[in-house]
């Protein structure tokens, strides 16, 4: 045989023997030799249940009962799937498996001796407590050989090279899964030292033997210190943010990580693994209780419907998309003018939609919301339903530079996506805003005002579309974000660099803001802008510092804070509702509703007109008329202060 030959030989056999131990072979083995202890354990119940005491046991054992109690252990051993498990990585739950397994044969054994004695009492069958010992001596047996070899399993393991003590809070099932995750990572040795729990009904008990301890107790003592606890693991699926920011205080000014496990859905096929126990980011203690929001309307609303989408490539306008195709629409268009963007994200969503939703159809086309006709063109084409417009420029400092380009994208752009809309009866628009149109500071905010502005208008001087408005705070990840400057910053040393010491913020998440967005479309009836309950501000000095320390870094002495000062046309604070208006409620405690002073659509359109026209004057030019159509748009830290101080002076 040549070479060739026998190496393809080799690597079949080598295939054959890997697919036959790994997949089959491996389970026939342990429920054979289950089968084979349900044998055993027969004859040797016979034998406890008489003393040992062989004439007796010869007069009672009835051999031909053997293969119907065989064939009850067989069908349940299938059912709970008991001989299906990992038998090195066995635990608690296959334990428990096995116990069960037994206690319902027994069952099932004894209920049939019952109905054979009421149908024939003359009948002779086995005695019941052989029954039950028999059940007893299969569980016992089992189990100890399971734990067995999982002892030996783990002695021939290479020697673990890292100890740590550890603390998990949570002391529910994701608590004991964390704990059996721990136990089976092959490098470090975790010792748990408690669970930790909110749940007083819980606390003074032993969870796997190990204690349950109240929060009080193991944050606000020395426990932590005199335990010499290295890290704190947080267990549980629904976790305050408050509480996980408290949590992380307390550890952090003890140098103690604080690590979180993925929710449920993340688990790698339904299990957790230990690198999946990641240290808690501050995005983490960011985020909030998800909005509650009826999936069932949301998806009555847009399933089936034709649904444009704006600035599909954005951080907010691909969220948008996700989230729509989950909705099951007849078909998206994604518009944009970023090339490449728009064709990662193709090849991105395009595996989930063939996989998932093979039924949406998706149409990405490259094009620019400054270009009216080109607009016009591409609803002619499809006719949406719906449009989300997300499209927008939104970088304070770079529109300070360039306010003709705010004017034409956002203001201009906005109009165009608006007005032909209205022509190809749309019945819906939802327009994506930010806080920084409220009491403007800059020409980024004033030009999403604008926008505002005339949608809001339009929505009264037509009856075609409703027009609706959605306000935002800054999002978590987004482009150009802080907390991604931040990152880059630690990573390289440091110092991180923050324009003013009480600088705060409003934060979100990227799929809270765009769940809201969707929200809104099917809440909407026209006209309203809708706010969200967004929470406390954060102060930027502090985020940086929380980052510092989550990074495993100490400020200042390895990693410091500086501050450059206000951009042009920035703010210390950002606020969600202009002075002149005042909010409702609505169906979702979330999901506040703007009661706004409504503006005249003709004076609006015409200001809007003249803006355009002399956009590309630029400077003070621009930034004078936009001053004109918002008069709360007083520039703050700009160059622009000085048409304020003439307006004042006129």
């Amino acid at each position: 045989m040549d070479t060739k030959k026998m190496l393809k030989t080799l690597t079949m056999q080598k295939y054959l023997y890997n697919y036959w131990s790994k997949r089959f072979l491996s389970r026939w083995i342990v429920l054979l030799f289950d089968v084979l202890v349900v044998i055993f354990s027969y004859y040797l119940s016979f034998f406890i249940r008489f003393g040992f005491n062989s004439t007796r046991v010869d007069g009672y054992i009835e051999h031909k009962y053997l293969p119907y109690i065989v064939g009850v252990y067989l069908v349940i051993f299938f059912v709970k799937k008991s001989f299906s498990g990992i038998i090195r990585l066995s635990g608690l739950e296959d334990t428990i498996k096995i116990v069960r397994s037994s206690i319902y044969s027994a069952a099932i054994i004894l209920l049939v001796f019952v109905a054979i004695n009421f149908i024939n009492p003359e009948l002779s069958l086995i005695p019941k407590g052989v029954v039950v010992i028999q059940s007893l001596l299969i569980s016992f047996i089992l189990v100890l050989s399971r734990m067995t070899v999982r002892g030996v399993y783990r002695l021939s393991q290479e020697k673990k090279t890292e100890t740590k003590n550890v603390v998990i809070y949570g002391a529910g099932s994701a608590g004991l899964i964390t704990k059996k995750t721990l136990r089976n990572d092959l490098k470090i040795a975790y010792s748990v030292c408690c669970f930790v729990d909110d749940n007083s009904s819980l606390v003074g008990k032993n969870l796997d033997t190990i204690p349950i301890y109240s929060v009080k107790k193991v944050l606000y003592g020395d426990f932590l210190l005199e335990k010499g606890v290295e890290e704190l693991i947080i267990a549980i699926n629904k976790i305050s943010t408050s509480r996980k920011n408290e949590i992380v205080d307390v550890c952090l000014k003890l140098g103690i990580k604080v690590k979180i496990i993925p929710t449920v859905e993340k688990w790698i096929n339904n299990e957790l693994s230990s690198n999946q126990i990641k240290e808690v980011k501050i995005e983490d203690l960011l985020d909030r209780d998800p909005i509650e929001v009826d999936n069932h309307y949301t998806k009555q609303e847009l399933g089936g419907k034709v649904i444009l989408v704006t600035g599909s490539a954005g951080s907010i306008g691909s969220e948008i998309v996700r989230q729509l195709v989950a909705k099951e629409p007849k078909q998206i268009i994604l518009l944009d003018i970023a090339e490449s963007p728009l064709h990662d994200f193709r090849m991105e969503i395009g595996s989930k939609l063939s996989k998932e939703f093979p039924d949406v159809e998706m149409k990405f086309v490259i094009g620019d919301i400054r270009n009216r006709e080109g607009v016009q063109k591409i609803f002619n084409q499809y006719k949406p339903n719906i449009v989300f417009h997300a499209a927008a420029y939104k970088h304070v400092p770079l529109m300070e530079e360039f306010p003709e380009q705010a004017v034409m994208t956002n203001v201009s752009g906005t109009k165009n996506i608006a007005d032909a809309a209205v022509k190809s009866g749309t019945s819906k628009f939802v327009m994506v805003s930010t806080d920084k149109a409220v009491n403007p500071t800059n020409v980024m905010g004033a030009s999403k005002r604008i926008a505002e502005m005339y949608i809001q208008s339009l929505n009264k001087a037509q009856n075609t579309t409703n027009f609706i408005t959605t306000r935002f705070g800054n999002v978590l990840g987004s482009n150009g974000s802080v907390i991604p400057l931040f990152k880059k910053q630690i990573e390289k040393g440091g110092p991180i660099t923050v324009t003013h010491k009480d600088i705060t913020r409003y934060f979100m998440t990227i799929p809270e803001a765009c769940q809201l967005v969707l929200e809104a479309g099917t809440m909407g009836k026209g006209g309203e802008i809708f706010i969200f309950d967004m929470g406390e501000s954060v102060r930027i000095f502090d985020l940086a510092k929380k980052m510092i320390q989550l990074s495993g870094y100490k400020y200042p002495e390895q990693i410091d804070i500086t501050f450059s000062g206000l951009r042009p046309g920035e703010k210390l604070y950002e606020e969600l509702l202009a002075s002149t208006e005042n909010t409702m409620p609505t169906y979702n405690s979330k999901i506040m509703l703007a009661k706004i002073i409504e503006s005249n659509f003709v004076m609006v359109s015409t200001d809007i007109e003249d803006l355009i026209l002399h956009a590309d004057e630029g400077g003070h030019t621009v930034v004078s008329k936009m001053k004109s159509i918002v008069p709360e748009f007083i520039s703050n830290n700009s160059i622009y202060e000085e048409l304020d101080q003439r307006k004042k002076s006129v």
